[in-house]
């Protein structure tokens, strides 16, 4: 079985960036149903920029994206949504404008918000400020909401960028078993993520990016937290 159609979603040769500038240059990778792809590396060396390619806010400059053995690279974001695609970005990742309960039912057809109750009693603080405006909450707990939300949603694959930025760490360990509950009904995740412990909580590979290339990648038993904060190091 070839590696596109064992993943969920496949990337390879994969460049990208803005403008003139290229970020990544060609970064080879992948997910399969029930696994966690983590994505380690220090600031500024793309991270960010490749989920932001494979949820579909970037068009690659070359290389290819597929889900499921298929060609997506060029799908529109609410087209990969429509397949099963989540995404939680590192900035912006709730409408401060509106309370917390609409942030939960904005993309939803009702404001039934059945679904999130299992997560509301996990993090009790968010069912408490339902009826608050969420640009009041502290960054840690907007990361929150934007972690429930996506969550919630089902999909058969959720990208998320720095998604404990900020938490308190009893909040971190249970975000921790949340996705390992999720994962072992089949989901898959991709995790930006610089918090070492929570990165080995959760991932069963690793992608480690240095000034837009991979520089190691493999199993998550092949890293331990000394090899894993050697990356990080200036």
């Amino acid at each position: 079985m070839s590696k596109a159609s064992a993943d969920l979603l496949c990337f390879s040769g994969l460049r990208g960036g803005y403008g003139d500038t290229t970020v990544l240059k060609g970064i080879d990778g992948g997910v399969r149903e029930g696994q966690t792809l983590g994505i380690l590396g220090r600031n500024g060396v793309g991270k960010t920029t490749l989920m932001r390619l494979l949820a579909g806010y970037l068009q690659p400059f070359s290389g290819e994206i597929s889900w499921k053995g298929k060609d997506y690279g060029r799908l529109a974001p609410f087209k990969r949504s429509r397949l099963g695609l989540a995404y939680s970005p590192q900035e912006q990742v709730v409408f401060d404008e509106l309370s917390v309960a609409d942030n939960l039912v904005l993309h939803l057809d009702s404001r039934d918000l059945s679904r999130y109750a299992p997560y509301l009693q996990a993090f009790p603080r968010l069912k408490e400020r339902l009826r608050q405006r969420a640009g009041t909450l502290s960054g840690g707990e907007k990361k929150l909401l934007a972690f429930v939300r996506v969550l919630a949603e089902g999909k058969a694959l959720s990208l998320l960028d720095e998604p404990t930025e900020g938490v308190q760490q009893e909040n971190i360990d249970l975000m921790a078993d949340l996705l390992r509950q999720r994962a072992a009904q089949g989901a898959a995740f991709i995790i930006v993520e610089q918090n070492l412990e929570f990165l080995r909580q959760v991932m069963d590979s690793l992608l480690v990016l240095d000034h837009g290339q991979c520089v190691a990648q493999g199993r998550a038993a092949e890293f331990d937290r000394a090899r894993l904060a050697g990356f990080l190091h200036v």
